[in-house]
């Protein structure tokens, strides 16, 4: 579908990259991997055509729909969320509003046997077959459905797109994106404002797109199970394996290793060679000798050890002050704007080393919270902060605040104190901004490398305790290790708001959740938690449904052996209905997503419907009969309180 030819970009004297060469084809779902400033986004912003290369060019087949989702958007839409959802059927919607002309100048005619009657019933004929053939019956239902996938609710449908936040309007902006029936989908940092349960289903649709996708993103599991080719940038050059993430790391060690070793004997053959010529150089007898070892050696095809990327961040972060051993407490602390409450009566008690993860989906409250406790935002209740407790904050769209007209080094002298001012420049080396970096306009980095100023501003200032929100959007995935690594050995306190998954594993060893108007300490870590929940991962767990476990607590004591009986009967019952209906959900789920995606062949089996109607009946069925079990345990554990 899409050829790449000797692409390169430079600019100020500068060469991003050289010579790059690749194809995509459909089916491919590459995962374009390399370090922040690498030319990632750039490359994408070529392939939309939205820049244009220094040098190489780009062959497209004809007709080759590329949709593209930028890492930040402008956005200018007013209307309500369905009605910029529909936009990405402009075809549809300008026939749909032929079709209105059309009918209303059949209502007004009389004259029904005139030719100018029968050339608009002919229009209509027209403009309703093409109409079909668009998928104009199907396009509203079909917005819903990717809409809901995305984590919108019916309620939100026919609100002004303005009411909110630049997440949520960059999802509108994705579900444009997939609905379009693009050939190929550029795809930067998709999953930075996507809630957990929003980013498994955006991996199912992804899993089965038809056409090419090329995504940048420092999600490692989203990565692992979407993408089946990896193209990593590495010093201006790629290199291109139909490899998921993990399995290209694996080789591309592999083969370093084998090069090395490679390159290491011949490395001692060459030498011996050599070693050989100086010896028969100085004998007359054995000068041709020479000479021909010296041809032999010049038709050796030395072997060369691929480039790889070394240089990394380094980050630590150090304790300000020893604080006491409060740092915060909570008392009936509550937040509403307006009609709509974030969450009521939450009670909290943090110690000093704590480390928690804020979790849930977005929505309900956390960066909210967050806003909360470094004081940004007004609240109803009690907060108070510790002794000598001192906060640094880092917010989501902490990269915004960067001043684009001022240069790196600007930035950081402007955040400096009179105590570290004079270190600046060492700060920024282990941040990677060395030599004539550090006089680069912010307005010219890339989202990863706002990111690493962002932290490194952060570390100019004093503080023992660090909230921290969604620090890993835009980094690339060894900074976002690196990142992990420092959090683990630092020795305050850490509260920090994250969906991706694999950052929060074994860093957090308390997690609070924010669920349906509340917050709830559980204690232990992430898989703890998990564990405690007796799910696998945070999808169930974002749903709205109330467990048995989480609605009643079941008492042995003063319960006779036969009403036990009758109530451990009905647990087991419950619980088999609940698998049930976990498994027929994802059935039901996946053919959703196949109709999404190829209507027309999923249809064409001639029992489908029936099939998929009688597992909705089924869905129903085991759902009403979860309700009514539920109800007769309720009862049986009320009637034993």
């Amino acid at each position: 579908m899409l050829s790449a030819q000797n692409i390169g970009v430079s600019f100020g004297g500068f060469t991003l990259f050289d010579n790059l060469n690749f194809r995509l084809g459909q089916g491919d779902r590459v995962a374009l991997i390399g370090k922040n400033g690498a030319g990632k986004s750039t490359l994408l912003k070529l392939i939309a055509q939205e820049q244009s290369p220094t040098s190489g060019s780009f062959a497209i087949e004809k007709q080759c729909k590329i949709g593209y989702l930028p890492q930040d958007l402008d956005f200018d839409n007013t209307g309500s969320v369905l009605e910029e959802s529909y936009k990405a059927f402009e075809e549809i919607i300008e026939i749909e509003q032929r079709q209105d002309i059309i009918n209303h100048q059949l209502e007004i005619k009389t004259d029904y046997e005139s030719d100018e009657y029968a050339d608009l019933i002919i229009q209509l004929t027209e403009s309703t077959s093409n109409y079909e053939l668009l998928g104009g019956y199907q396009y509203k239902a079909k917005t819903e459905r990717i809409l809901l996938g995305l984590g919108f609710k019916n309620q939100d449908f026919h609100k002004p797109t303005k009411e909110f936040s630049g997440g949520w309007r960059m999802r509108i902006e994705l579900a444009k994106l997939l609905l379009n029936e693009n050939d190929i989908l550029l795809l930067d940092e998709p999953t930075n404002h996507l809630d957990i349960d929003s980013i498994i289903w955006l991996e199912q649709f992804l899993m089965k797109y038809k056409g090419a996708v090329l995504l940048v993103s420092h999600d490692r599991i989203f990565l692992d199970r979407v993408t089946n080719r990896t193209i990593e940038i590495v010093q201006k050059h790629i290199f291109d394996f139909k490899k998921s993430y993990s399995e290209y790391l694996k080789l591309r060690h592999e083969i370093i290793e084998q090069q090395k070793l490679a390159k290491k004997n011949q490395d001692k053959q060459i030498q011996d060679t050599e070693k050989l010529i100086e010896r028969f150089r100085a004998k007359a007898s054995k000068a041709s000798m020479a000479q021909s070892l010296i041809k032999k050696l010049d038709k050796i095809d030395r072997i060369e050890v691929d480039q790889e990327e070394i240089q990394t961040m380094k980050l630590n972060f150090p304790v300000s002050k020893q604080p006491g051993k409060i740092i915060l407490e909570t008392d009936n602390v509550s937040k509403q704007y307006g009609e709509n409450i974030v969450f009521n009566n939450v009670d909290l008690l943090f110690e000093r080393g704590s480390k928690i993860a804020f979790v849930g989906q977005n929505g309900q409250g956390k960066s909210t919270l967050a806003r909360i406790i470094v004081g940004e935002i007004k609240y109803q209740g009690s907060l108070k902060l510790g002794h000598n407790v001192e906060i640094g904050y880092f917010a989501q769209n902490q990269s915004e605040y960067l001043n684009g007209q001022l240069t790196i080094l600007e930035t950081v002298q402007e955040a400096a104190t009179e105590n570290n001012r004079s270190s600046v420049r060492d700060l920024l080396g282990a941040f990677l901004f060395r030599g004539d970096d550090v006089d680069k306009k912010v307005s010219v980095l890339s989202g990863g490398e706002r990111n690493r100023l962002s932290l490194c501003k952060l570390l100019l200032q004093p503080f023992n305790v660090l909230v921290m929100d969604e620090p890993t959007n835009h980094l690339d995935i060894a900074s976002k290790d690196i990142l992990k690594q420092a959090l683990k050995k630092f020795q305050g306190t850490l509260i920090l708001v994250s969906h991706d998954r694999d950052f929060l594993d074994e860093l957090c060893s308390l997690v609070l959740e924010f669920k349906t108007q509340k917050v709830k300490m559980h204690l232990g870590g992430v898989k703890s938690y998990l564990e405690d929940k007796q799910v696998q991962n945070f999808t169930e767990i974002e749903k709205d449904k109330t467990t048995v476990e989480e609605s009643s607590e079941i008492k042995n004591n003063g319960v006779d052996y036969s009403t036990q009986k009758q109530i451990n009967k009905t647990k087991n019952r419950i619980k088999k209905l609940e698998n049930k209906i976990n498994s027929l959900e994802k059935k039901i789920k996946t053919i959703d997503l196949e109709l999404e995606i190829n209507y027309e062949e999923t249809i064409a089996s001639p029992d489908f419907f029936d099939k998929y109607h009688a597992q909705k009946k089924e869905l129903q069925g085991c759902i009403d009969q979860w309700e009514a079990d539920q109800y007769k345990l309720e009862k049986m554990i009320g009637n034993n309180d």
